[in-house]
């Protein structure tokens, strides 16, 4: 059966993260961009970050531009903004696909492990999110207009 902990993923620095190292946590994995109208969560995904982060859990923001090009710098850029603009100290990866050809096997794996909609496989939007267990299952996927504020019971629950 396979787990978040059989992913590498790389990080924005450019640096490869193996995700066998979060083993143990609580981890809400979301696409991002920063110039949608659901921008403004990385606010409560922060805050989640800091309520949450002495128990074992992490945000892992990974920036995408698949949806009307809304992520269109590089990753120093992305990382900037968000700083700067949101306070984010959460983890950034570099920036992926998550539908098509050419998407992270990652976000594959998420996807096929809890679908959207009817069923639907694909990602919708910017700022879907995908709440993982300690034991590296998925356990819930959220659409963008789920807020982080409305995740904050599940999260506690699994903490």
């Amino acid at each position: 059966m396979t787990i978040i902990a059989d992913f590498t993923v790389t990080t924005n620095r450019g640096e490869e993260l193996d995700l066998s190292e979060k083993k143990g946590k609580v981890l809400l994995v979301v696409n991002t961009a920063s110039k949608c109208g659901f921008t403004p969560q990385y606010d409560g995904l922060e805050k989640l970050f800091q309520d949450f982060k002495e128990k074992d859990f992490e945000v892992l923001g990974f920036p995408c531009n698949q949806f009307g090009g809304q992520e269109p710098g590089n990753s120093d850029e992305i990382a900037e903004f968000c700083k700067v603009n949101f306070g984010v100290t959460f983890p950034l990866m570099q920036k992926v696909d998550v539908n098509g050809p050419d998407a992270s096997p990652l976000f594959d794996w998420m996807k096929s492990e809890k679908k959207g909609l009817m069923g639907s496989t694909s990602i919708k939007w910017n700022f879907t999110k995908f709440l993982i267990d300690r034991d590296g299952n998925v356990v819930k996927r959220y659409g963008p207009q789920d807020t982080p504020k409305q995740i904050a019971k599940d999260v506690a629950k699994l903490l």
